[in-house]
Order: C-alpha cells, then structure tokens, then sequence
C-alpha cells in the first residue's frame, strides 16, 4: 500500500486581505524558489523522503497560482541540481519519474492558464522519457504568455555559466564575436535565461541560509525570503506573506540612495 500524507492547510481567509495590499504595490516580475525540505518534512512524520516530494507538488500547484493572480511574468522553480545526482539511485529515479508524472498530470490545466513551460538545466542528460515528455510540453505551451514557469532541472549556476563561457568561447573562435564585445549583456544573453528578467525576489523554505549554487549571476541584486515552512507546508498565504515582505524592501542596486 502506498503511503501518503496531506501537509496542514496554511492558506487562510488573510490572504485575500494580502492580496489586495499586495496588488497596490510593485508586484515582482521575477519570483525564483528554492523549493527545500521535502525530504527532511516526511522523514519527520516517518514516511519515506519520496512521499515528501510526492506533497511539494501541491505546493508548486499553489505557487503558480497564486502568480498567476497577481500578475508575476517569471516563476523559476529549483526542480533538480546537478549534484542531486549524487543522492541514493532510488530516490533519483523516483524523483525523474515523479516530474514526469507530476508534468503529464498537469500540462493541460496549465496550458489553458496561459503557462509557458520552460526548462533550466543540462536537459540532454536527463533520462530519454522525461526529455520527450519536457519537449512536448514546451512545444505544447510556447505561444502562452501569462506565465513563464521555469523549471530548473539538472541545473547548476556554474554549470550554466560554464555552458555560456564555452558559447561565447566558440563564438570568438568563429569570428562572430570580438573579446572586448564581451560585457554583462552579451554574457546574460548567453544564459539558460536569456531575454528574460533577473529574479526580483528569491525564496527558499525550510529554513536554510544558503544559495545552493543556484542562479549564480541572476541573483547578484536579488531580495532573498528565507522562511522555516518547509516546501510541502507552502502555500498561497506563505508566498504572499513573502511578496508583502519584498515590498517592503528598498532596493538600491548598490548606489547609495
């Protein structure tokens, strides 16, 4: 029998009250998340740590909602790291399986949301049947515009900044490109997230106070959240409680103002 558990509600009637302060100030173009402490929530009820990212996709579910809502352009979701790989081969191959389930089940909902898929990450290593399923559905969704929901899978931030020194390397080498043409835009362009905006706003949950090699360059202005909630526990109110946080923020961009 397959073991499962339902993470509290969180989500209160308050959040329509955030949602209208939240609505009255700048909204983040941007939102990226660090999506931790599935493992360790399902350890802790003495269930296996793959029922823990079984309950985060509900939490996803909510997320995107609620930026949708509020009018976010970017949702970027930390799916999948490069040294994920080095955790327990049965849980890797459980977690591949449960994105590819988790994508199938909910492609069509959020295609007529207007979602665009998009993928982060070294996507040809991952295992063939995901590839095709990721492929389909980014085919399936390009022309949507409400939303650019990133999904960062086999991802690594100096792994992507070694793909873009490589690219621009072999642009030089080409004759394409000039060395001193090489500035901060041309190197952003050269990004997973090319064209895109740099993350106004990152959270992480469950606690932890580190980046976790993600989003390396993007970030370098970033306003961070970090909360305790661990990721099966997030909700709409959590995110917006986020939200009305950076809101109060005062961004500088390192001038002195």
């Amino acid at each position: 029998m397959t073991q499962t558990a339902s993470p509290p509600v969180r989500c209160a009637d308050a959040h329509e009250e955030l949602v209208a302060q939240i609505r009255q100030g700048a909204v983040p173009r941007h939102i990226a998340i660090i999506m931790d402490g599935n493992g360790r929530w399902a350890s802790q009820q003495g269930l296996p740590r793959v029922i823990g990212h079984q309950a985060g996709s509900g939490s996803v579910r909510q997320v995107v909602e609620c930026c949708l809502l509020l009018g976010v352009e970017v949702l970027t979701l930390y799916t999948f790291s490069v040294e994920n790989w080095r955790r327990p081969r049965e849980e890797v191959a459980a977690l591949m399986h449960l994105i590819e389930q988790v994508i199938r089940r909910e492609i069509d909902a959020l295609g007529e949301a207007g979602v665009r898929l998009g993928v982060l990450g070294r996507m040809n290593e991952l295992p063939q049947s995901l590839q095709d399923e990721l492929r389909r559905d980014m085919e399936l969704t390009r022309g949507n515009d409400k939303l650019q929901l990133n999904l960062a899978i086999n991802y690594g931030g100096r792994a992507e900044i070694i793909d873009a020194v490589r690219d621009l390397a072999h642009r030089v080498q080409a004759g394409t490109l000039a060395p001193e043409e090489i500035d901060e835009q041309v190197i952003a362009a050269a990004l997973y997230t090319r064209s895109q905006p740099d993350p106004d706003l990152l959270i992480r949950t469950a606690g932890e106070m580190r980046i976790s090699n993600f989003l390396l360059w993007q970030i370098a202005y970033t306003e961070m959240w970090v909360t305790d909630v661990p990721w099966p526990e997030f909700g709409k109110h959590d995110l917006l409680l986020a939200i009305a946080g950076y809101q109060q923020r005062h961004r500088k961009f390192g001038a002195v103002v």
